[in-house]
């Protein structure tokens, strides 16, 4: 007997009820949906549940983003629904980021029933196996069926555990769920589920034990680094195995480890672009912690030391050999937290006496770098009358937000300006980035996720004009204001700044390059801001830049601030003035 409509309808709703209820049990909290029409069943089942907060965003390709920011600010998965055809599509660069950046997100894309396939129905593509390999799971259930509760809370369930608790680490899972009309149905009582509100699988997380490890003990007295990138692990710990081995740690701002403390290298990626200058403080150990910096000199000196038998160890739970260099020796599955700490307790106490003078080197170092680069940035500053630079606002930013505002950086020459020209500070703010897969998608869609997530600080957010306006559809605002206060600081040299810095810039005629790499935009940052009726705030001096940042961390949903800084040319020329500074110092040293 074939079922009713009713009964089709029914049974729909009470299939996406019951992957809601797993979903919660599993700890998600909250859920995006951008409106469409066969995706009904699972966003009336994320509505009718008060335990989710729901956010309903326009664009499917902002909204990913927008999912990803907010996983990526609480740990916690979110699920992310869209209807069927190109609105599934436009999930893929978030879905790719998410996949690179390890971001635990349920992607949700609602299909076409079998019957619909392949005969011209609208909004209807090949959504089978439509992010490859980007994904941790992917399923493809069909048409929900009565008697599959089992079946559903298993898939509901699975869901979670793939995408946060799986053998690759955290990332983005996929879920592509066929409805039939009638798509708008009550759902009827849910299957039972685990007692005492358990989801219907756990995955217990394995016992990290660490023996005796004599990697760690043949390091001591011997001169090493620890290079910290985002995801490092507990900066304590990092910090702590440093002291013990009189080590320096290269930290990058997305460590959490760039704190005023001694043996902490902020200024490293300047440091370290003088040849002589690696060949100076060449390490013979390295351990690698969390992301890859952005720049290119701390990798240089890696792979030049491992070039001449330096031992490189690499912190890697998730499996992800992250390696483009080919330098590491040894790989440890293991959370960086667990392993710092017991390999900590396993050097002696008079362990950094033999390195004294290796540190001491570094922190001269260190020392020199930070004081050229202010003093060229106050020169440079003075020259323009105030006016600030890119790299001045990156130098200037993460003390002027402070501890209690989370940072969201552009993955261009934002994210490498706070990387290179950054001071470490006694409580810096949390620094995020899309460094997955590295691109400018979805800046501004990932920085209002990031301060939609529930407890979060107020979000700034660093970029230029074209991630800006790359993104211009998460400037979108619904009926109901999206909760958070997100302040987009926009750094405006008239076209994408970063092709500046590469070959092209030197090798093709001023015309071309300007067409093909550069593309200046016609429509004015502020012009755009102010048309979705957000406010918007020009500045140029450092006081304008920390008045209007003040003023914007404080009001709630979204507010720009647009800085004016030199051109291209010129943000070129100021950036080769503070590396050359920084060499200078650095060179004059005793024994660099």
């Amino acid at each position: 007997m074939t079922p009713g409509p009713d009964t089709f309808a029914t049974v729909q709703a009470t299939f996406a009820a019951t992957l809601v209820d797993e979903w919660i049990r599993g700890g998600v909290t909250d859920a995006v949906v951008a409106p469409g029409s066969r995706s009904t069943p699972l966003a009336l089942a994320l509505a009718a549940r008060p335990e989710l907060r729901l956010h309903v965003r326009l664009d499917e390709r902002s909204a990913g983003f927008y999912a990803l920011g907010l996983a990526l600010a609480s740990g916690r998965p979110s699920v992310i629904c869209v209807t069927s055809g190109t609105a599934a599509a436009e999930l893929h660069p978030a879905v790719v980021e998410a996949h690179h950046a390890g971001v635990p997100v349920i992607v949700c894309t609602a299909d076409r029933p079998p019957e619909l396939q392949a005969v011209g129905a609208p909004q209807t593509i090949d959504q089978s196996d439509l992010f490859g390999p980007a994904v941790r799971w992917a399923l493809a259930p069909g048409v929900a069926e009565s008697g599959q509760g089992r079946v559903w809370r298993s898939i509901g369930a699975r869901a979670v555990a793939e995408c946060r608790d799986g053998p690759r680490g955290p990332g983005p899972v996929h879920l592509n769920l066929a409805f039939r009309d009638p798509l708008v149905g009550s759902p009827g009582p849910l299957p039972e589920g685990r007692p005492g509100g358990r989801p219907w699988h756990q995955v217990g997380s394995p016992t990290l034990t660490v023996e005796a490890r004599p990697t760690v003990t043949g390091w001591v007295g011997r001169p090493g680094v620890i290079v910290a990138g985002g995801g490092a692990g507990p900066a304590g710990d990092v910090l702590g195995l440093a002291h013990r081995l009189g080590w320096p740690v290269l930290a990058d701002p997305r460590s959490g480890c760039r704190l005023a403390r001694s043996g902490v290298v902020g200024a490293a990626e300047s440091v370290l672009r003088v040849p002589e200058v690696r060949r100076a403080l060449r390490p013979e150990v390295v351990l690698v912690l969390g992301q890859a910096w952005a720049g290119r000199a701390v990798a240089s000196l890696v792979d030049e030391a491992a070039g001449h038998g330096a031992e490189v160890v690499a912190l890697d739970p998730a499996w992800r050999w992250a390696d483009p260099d080919r330098v590491v020796g040894r790989i440890e599955r293991i959370d960086p937290g667990p392993w710092l700490r017991s390999a900590g307790a396993l050097v002696p106490d008079d362990g950094p006496v033999a390195t004294r003078d290796w540190l001491a080197q570094w922190t001269a170092a260190e020392t020199a770098a930070q004081s050229a680069l202010e003093r060229v940035l106050e020169a440079d500053a003075a020259e323009r009358g105030g006016r600030l630079s890119e790299p001045g606002v990156a130098r200037d930013l993460l003390g002027m937000v402070g501890s209690q505002t989370l940072v969201v950086t552009a993955s261009s020459m934002p994210v490498r300006d706070l990387e290179w020209f950054s001071a470490p500070l006694d409580h810096p703010p949390r620094v995020l980035a899309n460094r997955g897969a590295n691109g400018i998608d979805g800046v501004t869609s990932t920085a209002r996720g990031v301060a939609a997530a529930a407890g979060a600080p107020p979000v700034v957010a660093l970029l230029g004009d074209l991630a800006f306006l790359h993104d211009v559809s998460a400037l979108v605002e619904g009926a109901e204001p999206l909760p958070g206060r997100c302040t987009l600081v926009v750094l405006d040299n008239g076209g994408g700044g970063i092709f500046s810095f590469l070959p092209q810039a030197g090798t093709l005629d001023t015309r071309r390059f300007e067409a093909l790499f550069a593309t200046p935009q016609a429509p004015s940052v502020a012009a755009v801001a102010a048309g979705f009726g957000w406010p918007v705030a020009e500045v140029g001096t450092g006081p304008e830049l920390a008045s209007a940042l003040g003023e914007a961390v404080a009001r709630p949903g979204l507010s720009v601030v647009r800085v004016a800084v030199p051109d291209r040319p010129a943000n070129v020329a100021v950036h080769q003035r503070l590396h050359d500074a920084v060499a200078d110092a650095v060179g004059r040293l005793p024994g660099i």
